[in-house]
């Protein structure tokens, strides 16, 4: 359990800069880059919890997480200018944070006893969402929707080489591991060199 709440609040950390991060590049004021850094922190978590039952929702129960989420905002607006380029940094930030996110998204719904599949789809969710919901706010098209990137994807491989870690092991922190590894590399690869899913394309109708 102590190393599902590191990882939770780990997640927290880092989303929340990327979520300041994007504040400044929408030229918002203290208010908004808190506001956006703890939704964009929590947002993935609360998600999680809400559909698994979990009650309280873990940032409710401790409020650890929101407080590190106003403070990076904070500490975010008083130094973002100290970055040579800010959209460089957020995309490597936000890789790290979906990392951490499935990991934990995935450790939450198995320590609560949910099926694989669950587990899976927990971490997806984790790690997606609070990405999403800050993207869609600072009205940016969202990471998770850039065509053929390796986000989501990265994501359900993460999440199938902790289950599939974990079941060969019998570790859950080696399937943590393995999780952080395999989500970190995809999306890395995806930045870095490009690595695509093919995208859909249009045919004319045939004559």
């Amino acid at each position: 359990m102590t190393a599902l709440i590191a990882l939770d609040l780990a997640s927290v950390l880092v989303f929340a800069i990327t979520g300041a991060l994007t504040a400044a590049r929408a030229q918002l004021d203290p208010i908004g880059f808190i506001f956006i850094a703890c939704l964009t922190a929590v947002g993935g978590g609360t998600t999680r919890d809400l559909l698994l039952g979990r009650d309280p929702v873990f940032w409710v129960a401790d409020p650890l997480p929101v407080a590190t989420a106003g403070v990076a905002a904070m500490a975010v607006f008083f130094t973002h200018h100290l970055l040579v380029s800010r959209l460089t940094v957020l995309i490597w930030l936000d890789a790290v944070a979906l990392s951490v996110a499935v990991a934990a998204g995935v450790g939450v719904a198995q320590g609560l006893g949910h099926p694989i599949w669950t587990q899976v789809v927990m971490g997806i969710v984790t790690g997606c969402m609070g990405g999403l919901l800050r993207d869609v706010v600072c009205n940016v098209l969202p990471l998770v929707l850039k065509q053929g990137e390796l986000y989501v994807t990265a994501a359900l491989a993460g999440g199938g080489a902790a289950v599939a870690a974990r079941e060969l092991t019998g570790s859950p922190i080696v399937g943590l591991a393995a999780c952080v590894a395999v989500t970190f590399a995809l999306r890395a690869g995806s930045i870095r060199f490009g690595w695509r899913l093919p995208s859909f394309r249009a045919r004319p109708p045939r004559p």
